[in-house]
């Protein structure tokens, strides 16, 4: 199983931070704008359409507010396994933000390992000072 990391750092406080990841209908809206164009929700899941027209359907794992960590599996009959976890830890008055992806088949690890750098290359940008 292919397992891509990802550490990014934001230029918001964590809580902030924290705040967006955790609201998981507005990914769209409040985390990776212009990645995500759309998000719906459904049940434990929401609907999430991509910029490049994409669209999957990721199912709310966990929520730990204590740890600021939300895990969320990808149901897809492309995708044999996807989960994800994204837990956000203060830098002072930034934050990181540590993104895990694991994913089979191998095969395509390096796609969802580009679309990870363009989410956060997104994210980064929503997080900017004067984005905030």
């Amino acid at each position: 199983m292919a397992s891509i990391h990802k550490e990014i750092t934001l230029d918001a406080g964590a809580d902030d931070v924290w705040g967006a990841i955790r609201d998981f209908g507005a990914v769209h809206r409040r985390v990776a704008r212009g990645f995500v164009l759309d998000t719906k929700l459904d049940g434990d899941a929401r609907i999430v359409t991509f910029a490049n027209g994409n669209v999957a359907r990721e199912v709310l794992v966990t929520c730990d507010d204590a740890r600021k960590r939300l895990v969320y599996a990808v149901v897809s009959d492309r995708v044999k396994q996807h989960s994800a976890s994204i837990q956000i830890v203060s830098d002072g008055e930034r934050s990181r933000m540590i993104w895990i992806t694991d994913v089979l088949p191998n095969e395509i690890a390096p796609y969802i390992d580009g679309q990870m750098d363009l989410g956060a290359a997104a994210m980064q940008k929503t997080f900017a000072r004067s984005a905030v």
